[in-house]
């Protein structure tokens, strides 16, 4: 485990209990319990159709609970609404939105929760450039999204999540579909934001090049908690405690995110 600074790990910034969730007529999470505390890396791992997207969905509140508790920060989730705390890479996904823009000026709109009428000031564009630099895409800041890889839309969508400095960072699945060259670029800049203090919760399939900065998985199935500990020694699902080797996405894994708060 890599060194971090001392931290105030007493503090919740998440705090799920008996939470409960459905899609349509199908129960997805039963009952799970889940805490972050400031300054943990915290990895949800478990095979498709588990609930790990949808306990972060829940988290951002793009999922409502149909019965237990949430607090962020330590405010329940109906009052909280300091929200550029927070930063979200939702999954699949892509910085493409057909309009054309920059990197930059995708990344720049993970500022805008800091900002007064959109308008960046001299910190805020320093926030961007940092991010773009954490993510190694400084030298294609002034490109177009659209002629990007999916390595790169990847890194620019984290590097929007970046800009606005969180104190939380929720990825979900950030290392799906990336290439090995692409997952260690991603790994260094998560490196830097955890040995900054950057609070870091995230959905993965496998641990891979964050392994070494993962203090502690919670492992779901069929939405319970089987697992809240040290991460399984060998890695990929069928090391999972209560792996199924089922495989395929199921329907409500590849439902598309709705838009909306930082997204």
């Amino acid at each position: 485990m890599e060194s971090k600074p001392a931290q105030a790990l007493d503090q919740p910034v998440i705090s799920l209990r008996g939470a409960t969730a459905s899609l349509g007529s199908r129960p997805v999470l039963r009952g799970i319990d889940l805490t972050v505390r400031s300054g943990e890396v915290v990895a949800l791992l478990g095979a498709n159709g588990s609930g790990k997207s949808t306990a972060v969905r829940a988290v951002v509140g793009q999922v409502p609970l149909s019965d237990g508790e949430l607090s962020l920060f330590g405010t329940e989730f109906k009052r909280f609404r300091d929200w550029s705390r927070i930063g979200y890479v939702p999954q699949r996904t892509t910085a493409a939105s057909g309009v054309p823009a920059t990197v930059r000026e995708v990344v720049s709109a993970g500022r805008l929760a800091h900002t007064r009428f959109g308008f960046l000031r001299k910190a805020d564009k320093a926030a961007v450039e940092r991010a773009l630099d954490l993510v190694d895409m400084g030298s294609r800041a002034d490109a177009s999204v659209n002629a990007l890889s999916g390595g790169q839309h990847q890194r620019v969508l984290i590097a929007r999540a970046l800009a606005g400095e969180p104190e939380l960072l929720i990825m979900d699945e950030p290392m799906a579909g990336v290439d090995l060259a692409n997952q260690e670029v991603l790994a260094n800049a998560l490196r830097s934001q955890v040995a900054a203090g950057t609070t870091v919760l995230l959905v993965l399939h496998e641990l891979g090049p964050l392994e070494p900065l993962i203090d502690r998985a919670v492992v779901l199935r069929d939405g319970c908690v089987t697992h809240d500990g040290p991460p399984p020694e060998a890695l990929g699902q069928h090391a999972l405690p209560g792996h199924d080797h089922v495989h395929p996405h199921s329907a409500h894994d590849a439902e598309p995110l709705r838009t909306g708060l930082l997204s």
